[in-house]
């Protein structure tokens, strides 16, 4: 296939860039940071993009994906790019749009278990990040080419800088408090590279619609942590807050961060407190059938992310 690939330097876009090409696929890849290496291109997707490249298949990767930033960072890196890579498919002859969405769309303030693609979406996004992602969504939706939409869920491996990155710097620290629910708090993820085969699978068959992906094991989130903790040897959390307080610290938190923006992203937002304070779990039937069961499965995936982090730390 001829893929272009969006968000190349990053975290998902950059391991399914790499995947493409060792299958013998050939690629674009675009990327906002500078990167030497053949068929990749730095591009800002916040303007219109031109690239010499007629694709089969365009993989929208890019993304503003952290749970903290300016309204208008949002709309611009998640909607208006968005935008440009629906406008550059229309002038390309339509080709597949696989656009990687999230399935914090999906997400309210309760305990979710069981969702599956036709869930109704709650009345309020949870955050900016699944308010401007579930837009992007309507925009691929009214594409006049084909296109599907994936939204995985709480993506780690190797190269993660978003989920594990921010929960592991706590933990080292001594900073992450113990969040406790009222009940045991349930949570899917999917391994970088169990993604990574989904979506090559989904460009191959050229499918269509929307897909959730997960690993298709969902763990209890503070058992599962305090055993990859365990095996970095890092301290397991002691001190303990109820989830209630933590969610309304987390608001004050946000709020003073927000008033005074030269402080950077808040050390704890109500996004990351939700993690632990409320079950998501999702049916992933649908994924099953037309593309098969997970490539690695979780515990292999912790294997390897765990190995990598402790090569990372020398």
């Amino acid at each position: 296939m001829k893929l272009l690939i969006t968000g190349a330097s990053g975290f998902v876009g950059g391991a399914l860039w790499r995947k493409a090409l060792a299958e013998g696929h050939e690629v674009c890849a675009l990327g906002r940071r500078p990167l030497a290496a053949p068929g990749y291109h730095s591009a800002d997707l916040c303007r219109p993009l031109s690239c010499d490249f007629r694709p089969d298949v365009v993989v929208h990767a890019a993304a503003r994906s952290s749970p903290w930033g300016s309204r208008a960072e949002f709309e611009r890196q998640n909607v208006l790019a968005t935008r440009h890579v629906i406008d550059f498919c229309e002038t390309q002859g339509r080709p597949l749009l696989l656009h990687i969405s999230t399935s914090a769309v999906m997400y309210d303030r309760s305990h979710q278990l069981g969702l599956d693609e036709d869930s109704p979406l709650p009345a309020k996004p949870i955050n900016l990040y699944a308010a401007t992602k579930r837009v992007s969504e309507q925009l691929v939706k009214a594409y006049a080419g084909p296109s599907c939409i994936v939204r995985p869920r709480a993506v780690f491996g190797p190269g993660d800088t978003v989920v594990f990155p921010r929960i592991l710097r706590a933990a080292a620290s001594g900073r992450l408090p113990l969040i406790e629910s009222r009940q045991t708090v349930l949570g899917d993820l999917v391994y970088i590279d169990t993604l990574v085969d989904y979506l090559l699978r989904i460009a191959e068959r050229r499918a269509t619609g929307t897909y959730l992906l997960t690993n298709n094991q969902p763990v209890p989130i503070l058992e599962f942590l305090g055993g990859v903790f365990a095996q970095l040897g890092l301290p397991q959390p002691t001190r303990r807050i109820p989830a209630e307080r933590a969610l309304l610290l987390a608001g004050l938190v946000e709020g003073l961060h927000r008033a005074l923006p030269f402080l950077g992203e808040p050390p704890i937002t109500r996004f990351g407190v939700s993690v632990f304070a409320w079950s998501k779990t999702f049916n992933v039937a649908r994924a099953l059938r037309d593309l098969g069961p997970p490539s690695v499965p979780l515990q292999e995936g912790v294997d390897r992310f765990v190995a990598w982090q402790r090569k990372q730390a020398g």
